[in-house]
C-alpha cells in the first residue's frame, strides 16, 4: 500500500483490525510509523495473507486509514502554523459519527488538543443555554450547581457578555468571531484571571494572526469535519506458496 500524497499517517490499529476480523493469518508489516510524515509514492505496509481477506477488507481498511490520516494532517498542518506563540489547538465535537474517538485520537495524533469528548466531561455554556436559564450568570450557577466536579466554559459574542462570564466565575471564555483587535483587547482585559478560547472563523490563513493575540486556546470544526480523504492504494500481487 502506497500514499500518492504527503500525510501524517495515522489509523493503523483500525487498519489492521479489519484485516485479521476476516483471517487473524493476515500479516501486515508497516514501513511507517503511527503519527509519522510520510511522502509521495512512499510504501506504507505490506499485507500478506490470503486473496479473499484481503479484497474484502480493503476498502473498510483504506476508509479509516485515509480518514485518520486526513485529520492528523490537517492538524498537524494548524499546529505548525502557530508554533511558538504559546496557544494550543483544540478540536470539536463536530466529528463524523461512530467515529468521535478515531478522529480525536487522530487530532492528538496530528500535535493537537482534545476539547471536551462529549456533553458529560465538560459544559459549554452557549447562546441557546443561555436563553433557557435567562442569563449567563443563572446557566453558570445551574451548572455549577448540578455539576461542580466539571469545567464550566461560556461562549460569549461581545465584551458585556465578557464581562458576565467573567463575574459569573466560570473556568474558561470561548470568544465567538471576535474581529483580532477585539481578541487583544479581551486578552488585556482578562489579564491571565481565566483561559481564553477561539472559535468561529478560523481558517488556515489567519490562524497565526489569531494565536499572536495571546489567547489560550483555538478550537477549530474543520479539523474533523471538513477533511478531505488522504489519497492512499493499494494493489495485490501473487507470492507463490513456500512448499519447503
Amino acid at each position: 500500500m502506497i500514499t500518492r500524497e504527503a500525510a501524517i499517517i495515522c489509523g493503523r490499529d483500525w487498519f489492521d483490525a479489519c484485516f485479521h476480523a476476516l483471517d487473524p493469518a493476515v500479516e501486515i508489516e508497516w514501513q511507517v510509523e503511527e503519527g509519522a510524515r510520510a511522502a509521495p509514492g512512499q510504501v506504507l505496509c505490506n499485507v500478506t495473507g490470503p486473496a479473499r481477506a484481503l479484497v474484502t477488507a480493503e476498502r473498510s481498511a483504506l476508509n479509516f486509514l485515509q480518514t485518520l490520516s486526513a485529520t492528523a494532517t490537517v492538524t498537524a498542518s494548524y499546529v505548525e502554523a502557530i508554533r511558538g506563540t504559546g496557544t494550543t489547538i483544540l478540536d470539536t465535537r463536530k466529528t463524523l459519527p461512530g467515529l468521535r474517538n478515531a478522529q480525536k485520537y487522530a487530532v492528538r495524533a496530528g500535535g493537537g488538543h482534545n476539547h471536551r469528548m462529549g456533553l458529560h466531561d465538560a459544559i459549554l455554556i452557549k447562546e441557546n443555554h443561555i436563553a433557557a436559564a435567562g442569563s449567563i450568570a443563572d446557566a453558570v450557577k445551574l451548572a455549577r450547581r448540578l455539576h461542580p466536579e466539571i469545567m464550566i466554559e461560556v461562549e460569549v459574542e461581545n465584551f458585556s457578555e465578557l464581562r458576565e462570564a467573567l463575574a459569573a466565575g466560570t473556568d474558561r471564555i470561548m470568544l465567538d468571531e471576535f474581529e483580532l483587535d477585539e481578541l487583544v483587547q479581551a486578552v488585556t482585559e482578562v489579564d491571565g484571571r481565566v483561559p481564553l478560547e477561539v472559535s468561529g472563523g478560523v481558517g488556515f490563513d489567519r490562524v497565526r494572526a489569531i494565536a499572536e493575540t495571546g489567547v489560550d486556546y483555538i478550537s477549530i470544526g474543520a479539523l474533523t469535519k471538513h477533511i478531505r480523504a488522504v489519497d492512499l492504494s493499494m494493489r495485490i500481487g501473487l507470492v507463490e506458496p513456500d512448499r519447503g
